[in-house]
This record gives C-alpha cells, structure tokens and sequence, in this order.
C-alpha cells in the first residue's frame, strides 16, 4: 500500500470552524504560553504521542511557529472558547489529510486541557472536524486512542467512530510503546 501526500495548501487558508461554544481557529503567537503550561501537564502529555514530559523551554513556541508558518497536509486548529478579542484556548485539534490508493482519508488527533475535562469540549471539536472533512470530500476519517484513556474513547465513540483493531504507538512522555484501540468513521456512510 502506498501513501501520497495531498496537495499542501497554505496556512493562510486555514478556515476557521465555528460550534455552539468553540472557535477553531489558526494558532497565534500569544497561544503559545497556554499551549506550554497545558502541555507541560503529565496528564496530557501521558495521553499524547508526541508531547514530552518534563515539557523542554521554548517547545511551546516552536509548535506554534510550525502551525503558522509550515504549509503542509496536517492542519492543526486552537480550539478558543472565549470571546474573538481574547484567549480562550482550552485545548487543540488537527486533521492530516492523506490519499491512499486514491482514497481521501483523514487521521484526526486532539486534546483538552484538564482543567476542562468533561465539558463537551472535545466532542464539540470533534464534530466540526468531521463536517468539516465531510464538506472537503473526504470519505473517511481514522483515530487511534491509548487503551488506558476512556474519555477520548468516549469521545470516539459518540463522533460515530467505529473501533476497527488494535495497534501501539510511541509515546515521548511515557518512553514506551503504548497499546492503541483504532477507529475508523466513513463518512459517506455518516452523511
């Protein structure tokens, strides 16, 4: 099976998608002092595959660098909850776009800070990813989870994900390969 990256679009187009209590909208450089204090939270970052705990100085800023400067096939949205003149950031989703023997597909990844834990937050982003995906043509989206972490299972789970197998993954924070649940939504299917 061969993977091709699609066609990499500029940050500068990166729509924002508005919910009932969230914007998803491009990073800016004031997020990064947020996205450092969640991110260096053992909670989250245990959860992630690519946040290392302790979480290094400057980290932060560079993420946020890269989201804003580095067109590519991974769009990466600050999920603000706050009013458009302030910062709200509670948390962040991405979409990476790939096209597999002619299929468009989309792996989607997120996380909350804790603070925010069981608001809906997550779901709430997780469903405007997927109309989102839906609207660019894509016929499937695909989603991995730690096995050890039931919320975002839960959030999987009520987005209409399908659990499809098992697998592992790396985790910086944790230094070990962790064991995975995967999900796959078909979105012609959903819509």
């Amino acid at each position: 099976m061969s993977e091709v990256i699609a066609d990499r679009q500029p940050v500068a187009r990166q729509p924002v998608l508005v919910t009932e209590r969230l914007r998803l909208r491009p990073f800016n450089p004031s997020d990064a002092a947020l996205i450092g204090l969640y991110a260096s939270d053992a909670r989250v970052a245990r959860m992630t595959t690519a946040i290392p705990h302790p979480y290094p100085p400057g980290t932060a800023e560079a993420f946020v660098e890269r989201t804003r400067t580095r067109p590519g096939d991974k769009t990466v949205w600050a999920l603000d909850a706050g009013a458009d003149q302030e910062n709200g950031l509670v948390g962040l989703i991405s979409l990476c776009r790939r096209v597999i023997e002619g299929e468009v597909t989309g792996a989607i990844g997120y996380w909350v800070a804790p603070a925010f834990w069981g608001t809906g937050y997550a779901s709430e982003a997780v469903e405007a990813v997927v109309a989102h995906a839906t609207r660019l043509g894509f016929s499937a989206l695909v989603a991995q989870a730690f096995q050890d972490n039931a919320a975002s299972i839960k959030v999987l789970s009520r987005a209409g994900f399908g659990y499809v197998g098992e697998g592992e993954l790396h985790s910086v924070a944790r230094g070990a390969m962790v064991p995975t649940f995967r999900y796959r939504l078909d979105l012609a299917a959903a819509s």
